[in-house]
């Protein structure tokens, strides 16, 4: 039987989810410790490190409209409701990078797409960590 369109949405998750994962795993073998989703931070960001004043946000690339990435297109039909949906969401995240920027945070964002080269991510993540 297949599934509606409503219960396959309902079904994507916003924390958890395996790219966020995937990037949890990497930080916390590199030796980093962090709080997750911190309330308290503009945008909610998927990992705070709050001793060194910086976040990580994992955003999904059709969710967070990734320029140039394939998986950040359009979807063909029903562009009246998402066009607006995802739009929003490009604002949210640039209102969230603004805030932390004038608190005087720093803010990383991995894409999706990225975490397919762990070998690459790491090293991109150490810098930030570290920097």
């Amino acid at each position: 039987m297949a599934i509606g369109r409503s219960e396959n949405m309902r079904r994507i998750r916003s924390k958890d989810t395996a790219p966020e994962m995937a990037v949890r795993r990497l930080v916390h073998a590199m030796g980093y410790r962090y709080r997750l989703h911190g309330r308290a931070v503009p945008g909610k960001p998927d990992l705070v490190f709050a001793g060194r004043r910086k976040v990580i946000f994992v955003h999904g690339c059709f969710w967070h409209q990734h320029p140039g990435c394939p998986d950040g297109r359009l979807p063909k039909s029903n562009g009246a409701y998402w066009l607006p949906k995802l739009e929003r969401n490009v604002q949210r995240d640039s209102r969230a990078l603004d805030q932390l920027s004038a608190l005087g945070w720093q803010a990383l964002v991995i894409w999706e797409c990225e975490t397919e080269d762990m070998p690459v991510l790491g090293e991109k993540l150490k810098s930030f960590l570290d920097s």
